[in-house]
């Protein structure tokens, strides 16, 4: 064998394991959670300041370690680690008002803390122009209504209000309070209390008749689906609004049904029982009220409660 053809002989498994070598590290994918100690050093952490701070993704490093901690907000943008302080201006402005006193916009001080990507704008209840709202119109349900927009247009043409009411529209600020169904009320005596707020809001069939003295006897709203509205006419509160939470496709059609009393057609689909007309087209009158559009992007829709299907 001749001396060139030796060398290359040797040079070549060398080079083959070199390149092998170099690739592997390149290649490597340090494990999440972890980076090396100089790289640790090198990132900079970039300063927020809470509410009005960017809301986006910033690195915090430990360089004693050079491990990497973890990031300031999730891919969604709320802070991983919530702080709900806000601003010392903001601050200084409601720690002057009275106690029990309504504070105007700060809740959604208190939302911006938390995500600052919040927009206080976006509107409560759907109306006619729900279409506009482009990023919600683009998922499917739960979190949008793509495919049910003609649903929800049929519903709204009848739609004349779309607020919770004159009187409560009519105030500049109101207080709420959400009343959950955990039974950590029971014995507590705070229905009085509860019923001094604006607006109360409960969920799907939490009962209020006979035990008014733990959750008190307002009820402003209730936010619900099909499956877990009260199909008895008479269980609910006079004057209260329905607001219905839609998560499947189904549930628009059957709120379709309700609304222009028709007759629900098969129940398949539903994982339990839900409202139904005996008797197609012959139930009262029905006043379709707005669709409600949380910041979460879930439509739900609230015809008058008192002028609902029978169960």
């Amino acid at each position: 064998m001749k001396p060139t053809h030796k060398l290359l002989f040797v040079l070549c498994p060398m080079l083959v394991l070199g390149f092998i070598y170099y690739s592997s590290g390149k290649l490597h994918l340090p494990v999440w959670g972890q980076k090396t100690q100089g790289d640790a050093e090198e990132t900079t952490v970039a300063p927020t300041t809470g509410a009005e701070g960017s809301a986006d993704t910033e690195l915090e490093t430990d360089s004693t370690v050079g491990r990497f901690v973890g990031s300031v907000y999730d891919k969604q943008g709320f802070l991983l680690q919530l702080d709900t302080k806000l601003s010392p201006e903001l601050t200084y402005k409601y720690g002057n008002l009275s106690e029990g006193v309504c504070k105007p916009g700060y809740a959604a001080a208190k939302m911006t803390a938390v995500y600052p990507k919040f927009m206080k704008p976006a509107p409560m209840f759907l109306d006619r122009n729900f279409k506009r709202l482009a990023k919600v119109n683009s998922y499917l349900p739960p979190f949008g209504f793509k495919t049910q927009e003609r649903i929800i247009d049929s519903i709204l043409t009848t739609t004349k209000n779309y607020g919770l009411g004159e009187q409560l529209d009519s105030r500049s600020c109101k207080r709420c309070i959400i009343v959950g169904n955990g039974g950590i009320l029971s014995n507590k005596s705070l229905g009085s209390r509860i019923d001094e707020y604006d607006v109360v809001v409960r969920l799907n069939e939490a009962p209020v008749s006979g035990y008014g003295k733990d959750v008190g006897t307002k009820t402003t709203m209730r936010i619900t689906y099909p499956e877990g509205a009260i199909q008895k006419p008479d269980s609910y509160e006079k004057d209260s609004l329905f607001v219905f939470s839609a998560f499947k496709p189904l549930d628009f059609k059957w709120l379709r049904q309700m609304v222009f009393k028709e007759k629900l057609k098969g129940t398949e689909g539903f994982w339990k029982s839900v409202a139904a007309l005996r008797t197609p087209g012959t139930h009262g009158d029905t006043n379709p009220q707005p669709l409600l559009h949380p910041g979460g992007g879930l439509p739900v829709h609230r015809p008058a409660l008192q002028q609902r299907p029978d169960g």
